[in-house]
């Protein structure tokens, strides 16, 4: 028996993974026409279910779906703003309702542990839902100011189709942050979460199914891999596409858009984020204690941990051996115990993607802490890598410039603020970025130079739904969370009046 979940909630897992999974497409639950695709668990390697998935086909039926819901104008003008707000309350309340069985999928289908999924990402999708509510009837034009005789005024409409594609990483939640705000806008939706990921969701769907009459074809869920979603970027019936993924595929949803309908694209994409530790740092004990936990919490799976510390000299040794000792402490394990701190990382791809870059990094810096896989106990059975720490590494070498997410760590030392600055600055990503300093003056001038979307000053990773989310550079397109979001899930029409004469 699991330490901290109810074994009403692990049975009903047990059940519902037996039962057959379809695809919601028009309102409809149907099987899908593609190959079977087994869903594993990477703590144990065993498979919790099969999903037939969806072929092209499927997926341009639902994107044709969703347009005839648009084109039919049901939820984008027959149904008030307050009823959209009403409705994606509703969503929320079932989510809370839910919100143990929804960490508990999420749990196993990722390795992430129990208590991560439930308490920052689940109880987090209730909140971005009701945070979206309130903007529906608050996102508007203006007037313009022309020429005596005229009037000029803007109105945001709904862009139309929104195919939203979401990673394995933080699957619901980044499905709500999607689907949330274009469903305020008056959008309609398909949804595609990644096949190795899709538990969470899928249940969400069919929670929301049960308890709410909306309009048919206004949300669609397509379980697929990502060659078969590649239908989604080209197909004219998809008016905009949010990705959040690596920068490999970014840039190919950016040639498909091209090459079909010019449909507007938003790209939340990879990271190589620097987090800036000064000799003059005011508590710096706790400013490493923060650091580490948002480096290798979730596993290192994000795509804006700090990946990279830039240590000034007078205390890299010190700082270098708080990380060395807090990494060796780190529990592996069973994602379901509350004892285990860091579950199995999400699938054997990135496992071995992972373990290929340490090896990589043991060619190019010193090898401090992890390394590994961790294969003690029942650990062998699952994708488990230690927490690793490299010292004295290169601003140069591939595991400073090459995005792993995972559990590696690149430590550097460097000299002064415009050394910091050079290295920070000097990877083709621009997500986020971390100072520590007492100096608040030396605060400020880095956080203006540091080219990145996001500047965390004396805390890394501070998040919040009225702040924007986003990075510059190969790190995407775009923003998320906060009014910043709302701009890319509608489009802004201008209208001109003549008053005679």
């Amino acid at each position: 028996m699991k330490d901290i979940l109810a074994e009403t909630d692990l049975d009903w897992a047990h059940d519902w993974l037996a039962q057959p999974k379809k695809q919601y497409i028009n309102g409809d639950w149907v099987a899908g026409n593609g190959v079977s695709w087994g869903v594993k668990n990477p703590a144990t390697g065993e498979t919790l279910c099969q999903i037939a998935l969806a072929d092209t086909g499927q997926i341009e039926t639902a994107a044709e779906a969703a347009n005839r819901c648009h084109q039919s104008d049901a939820w984008s003008r027959k149904t008030s703003r307050k009823a959209r707000a009403d409705q994606l309350i509703a969503i929320a309340r079932l989510i809370r309702e839910n919100v143990t069985r929804l960490a508990l999928l999420e749990s196993l289908a990722n390795g992430k542990t129990y208590l991560e999924a439930l308490n920052d990402d689940i109880y987090t999708c209730a909140e971005i839902f009701e945070y979206y509510a309130g903007w529906t009837d608050k996102f508007y034009g203006e007037v313009s100011p022309v020429e005596d005789g005229f009037l000029n005024f803007t109105t945001k409409e709904p862009v139309g189709v929104c195919a939203l594609i979401a990673p394995w990483n933080y699957p619901l939640y980044q499905a709500s942050l999607k689907i949330a705000p274009a469903l305020a806008m008056g959008n309609a939706v398909v949804m595609k979460p990644s096949e190795y990921t899709p538990l969470a969701t899928l249940h969400l769907f069919e929670l929301i199914d049960r308890a709410m009459d909306l309009p048919k074809g206004l949300l669609n869920l397509v379980l697929c891999d990502g060659e078969a979603a590649n239908q989604l970027t080209l197909s004219r019936n998809v008016h905009k596409v949010s990705f959040t993924g690596s920068t490999g595929v970014g840039r190919r949803i950016v040639q498909n858009s091209g090459a079909s309908n010019l449909k507007a694209v938003t790209l939340e994409l990879g990271g190589k984020s620097p987090c800036i530790f000064f000799d003059d740092t005011l508590d710096l004990d706790a400013a490493i204690e923060r650091a580490f936990y948002v480096m290798f919490s979730q596993k290192g799976e994000k795509c804006s941990e700090p990946t990279r510390f830039l240590i000034q000299k007078g205390i890299y040794d010190y700082v270098l051996e708080k990380l060395i000792a807090k990494a060796g402490a780190v529990k592996c394990g069973d994602p379901l115990l509350a004892t285990t701190e860091q579950g199995a990382q999400c699938n054997e791809a990135q496992f071995k993607r992972i373990l290929n870059y340490i090896e990589i990094g043991k060619s190019e810096a010193e090898l401090v802490a992890g390394g590994t896989a961790d294969t003690t106990g029942s650990n062998a059975k699952g994708l488990f890598v230690r927490p690793t720490i490299f010292s004295n590494v290169p601003d140069t070498a591939r595991i400073a410039q090459e995005e792993i997410f995972g559990p590696v760590l690149s430590c550097t030392p460097f000299e002064t603020a415009e050394d910091a600055l050079r290295i920070a600055n000097g990877t083709s990503y621009g997500l986020a970025a971390g100072v520590y300093t007492g100096n608040i003056n030396l605060a400020h001038r880095m956080a203006e130079r540091l080219d990145a979307g996001m500047v965390f000053v004396n805390r890394y990773g501070c998040y919040g739904l009225s702040a924007p989310f986003g990075g510059f550079r190969e790190s995407g397109w775009g923003k998320e969370m906060a009014i910043h979001s709302l701009s890319s899930y509608t489009k802004t029409k201008g209208t001109w009046i003549h008053f005679g004469g």
